[in-house]
């Protein structure tokens, strides 16, 4: 709703308007809008929301990928998402260099491939780690051989299967290597004005340190593209937690031991009686054949049971619990 103009700025206004002080038809007066350049070649299709849940989801990746390599790498491994960004796949593609590694991941049930870039020096990393190295990368970069790209694969493998948990809350993936191109021109599965997400990782295995970058096509997410939002993320992800973490929790109380332990009576001796007690020595407790046992679970005082026994083994029968707060 406008302003309502008072009678006094009503009478201001009209008295500059025949003075001549004020021009209705100035330029000056006009509201002037902002206009934007529209990009026809690179549509925006990745907002800010996206690109920002898209980080929150590779940050878990990344926490799986730290806790998991170590156990194949022998190796403390450090991930961090450094950030996200849209470009189109050609932007991609041209910044890639030769050799390199692009491990091309079917995205299944969505349709299309995302591809995960890994450096060079990491690769050579792995494979000398693999190998019972130190971890140290070459100096020169030369081409891979089959041998190494198979040791890389079996790493790659892990790191795709790695994407299904933090992909959980958006869809349920089951995702797959197909293969591992080690030049770019061989890994041109969209076109080349195709809009992509691409997330960049730091990986430090040992002293080697290099880049890992995923790239998604939009045509992959639009599916689920709604579903790729901060709010939608937290409330599913925090949903599925709980009712996981509880059965997990549940189910590990119920096989964990507790020591029981049934009170036969309290006696109080002398060192010296104690020092020299013999095998038939009887000592007097001060409780009666009669009276029912106490039982503890731990510390605590939970049931009185009377004392018996069970197939040669000494028992007690449970009569009562005892439910104090």
């Amino acid at each position: 709703m406008s302003d309502v103009l008072s009678q006094n700025e009503i009478d201001n206004l009209l008295s500059a308007l025949s003075s001549g002080e004020f021009d209705p038809t100035s330029s000056d007066t006009i509201d002037e809008r902002q206009v934007k350049d529209y990009d026809f070649a690179r549509p925006s299709k990745f907002s800010k929301e996206h690109l920002r849940t898209l980080v929150f989801i590779f940050e878990h990746y990344a926490r799986l990928l730290a806790t998991t390599l170590p156990v194949y790498l022998r190796r403390n491994v450090q991930v961090e998402v450094m950030h996200s960004e849209a470009a189109t796949y050609q932007e991609f593609s041209n910044s890639l260099s030769n050799p390199v590694l692009l491990g091309v991941v079917n995205f299944a049930p969505l349709e299309g491939n995302i591809i995960v870039e890994l450096a060079t020096g990491l690769g050579y990393a792995i494979v000398d780690r693999m190998l019972g190295g130190d971890g140290q990368p070459l100096e020169k970069s030369r081409d891979f051989t089959e041998i190494e790209l198979t040791i890389i694969e079996r790493i790659m493998v892990v790191c795709t299967n790695l994407l299904v948990e933090p992909w959980s809350s958006v869809q349920k993936l089951e995702p797959v290597l197909e293969r591992i191109e080690t030049n770019s021109q061989f890994a041109q599965f969209v076109t080349p004005n195709e809009m992509t997400s691409i997330i960049t990782m730091s990986i430090r295995i040992g002293e080697a340190e290099g880049l890992m970058n995923v790239c998604i096509p939009y045509a992959v997410l639009e599916p689920v593209i709604d579903k790729v939002n901060t709010k939608y993320w937290y409330s599913t992800n925090q949903v599925k937690d709980d009712g996981q973490f509880r059965e997990v929790l549940e189910e590990a109380l119920q096989k964990a031991k507790v020591p029981v332990r049934a009170i036969m009576g309290k006696s109080a001796i002398s060192v010296n009686d104690f020092i020299h007690l013999q095998p038939g020595d009887v000592i007097k407790v001060n409780t009666k054949v009669e009276d029912e046992l106490d039982v503890y679970v731990g510390n605590i005082k939970k049931f009185s049971a009377i004392p018996g026994g069970y197939d040669d083994h000494y028992a007690v029968k449970i009569k009562e619990i005892y439910r104090e707060e």
